[in-house]
């Protein structure tokens, strides 16, 4: 098994989808083991470390690489399989911001009132009992909620030697906030460029769907990866599969638009892979399906369209990738 463990110096962090160059070359079938800072950088460590104050624009959001894969060419498709996912600290912390989250007024959403309050919030993570405790800024009130770790963002370079900043969720993947980004799912991501340049980070403790205010329980994190390379096979917009469903996601503004790409993608994939009418598709999918929201806050919104593979006759996609990676994960798993 080849393991290759990265952890970043600050200056290693990426900023940006395209435009870096690989911080590491790795072969198809590694086993990834890196660290991930989370959306603020580590900067933000109590009530008083205003994001305003101790982030600077545009250096938020930072993400782990790019890596280059070898062989990775345009056309191709990675497969990125998420062994474990895991918090590296004992806290983690939420904001409010000013202009930004779904229940306030934005720079394309103008409106005259005040804008919201910033405000930070810190979450106690205990990763032993598998919880996060929520406490009221204003109140003794308090909850623990379950400990459910994900990666906001995910993604590989954008085509036509663009660069996307690590915020904007697109057809390359980026910050799209799902939930379903979870330990145990595999991530498919269409390479636009050599090596395909893939990065990870934000990592949440746990995240409400849709990201309401802005920010989920923003947590560094240890992260396993295995990586595979689908040769010849294109993939349109990021598609996840766990082990018993498939998922196409859609970003893009209006959320009306990110629902139906996600949708759309969903319908033609599950007529492909079943030789079934688009038609006969569009009803399946109408009435299986689930929408689970990833974002709505940030510059793009995410819409996920998720499907039973029960439905489908349980078909193997992308030469059984999710199988074969899932089962390399468990191998490392069983080794440590």
């Amino acid at each position: 098994m080849n393991v290759v463990s990265f952890r970043p110096k600050a200056e290693d962090l990426a900023y940006t989808f395209g435009g870096r160059p690989a911080v590491a070359r790795i072969a198809p079938g590694t086993v990834l083991e890196l660290f991930t800072e989370d959306c603020f950088g580590g900067r933000v460590r109590g009530p008083e470390d205003l994001p305003s104050k101790v982030c600077e624009f545009p250096f938020l959001n930072p993400v782990t690489g790019p890596f280059h894969v070898e062989g990775a060419e345009p056309g191709d498709t990675l497969a990125l399989h998420f062994v474990s996912i895991e918090p590296a600290r004992d806290w983690a912390v939420s904001t409010t911001f000013p202009h930004f989250g779904a229940l306030t007024g934005t720079h394309t959403t103008a409106m005259l009132q005040p804008p919201l309050d910033e405000v930070v919030w810190m979450y106690d993570v205990d990763v032993e009992k598998r919880t996060v405790r929520y406490q009221a800024r204003n109140s003794d009130f308090s909850v623990e909620m379950p400990l459910d770790p994900m990666h906001g963002t995910v993604g590989v370079a954008p085509a036509a030697s663009e660069a996307r900043m690590t915020i904007t969720p697109d057809a390359h993947g980026g910050n799209m906030d799902t939930p379903e980004l979870r330990a145990g799912v595999t991530v498919y991501l269409g390479v636009n460029v050599a090596g395909g340049l893939f990065a990870i980070g934000d990592g949440h403790c746990r995240q409400g769907h849709g990201e309401v205010c802005g920010t989920a329980v923003e947590a560094a994190m240890n992260t396993v990866v295995a990586v595979e390379l689908i040769k010849g096979v294109a993939t349109p917009w990021p598609r996840l599969e766990d082990d018993d469903h498939l998922m196409s996601t859609g970003s893009a503004r209006p959320l009306e638009d990110a629902y139906r790409i996600s949708q759309h993608d969903l319908v033609t994939w599950a007529a492909s892979l079943t030789g079934l009418d688009q038609l006969d598709a569009y009803q399946l999918v109408s009435q299986g399906g689930e929408a689970p929201v990833g974002n709505v806050c940030d510059t793009n919104y995410t819409m996920v369209a998720k499907l039973p593979k029960a439905y489908l006759g349980r078909p193997e996609i992308y030469e059984s990738a999710h199988s074969r990676l899932r089962a390399l994960g468990e191998e490392y798993l069983s080794s440590r």
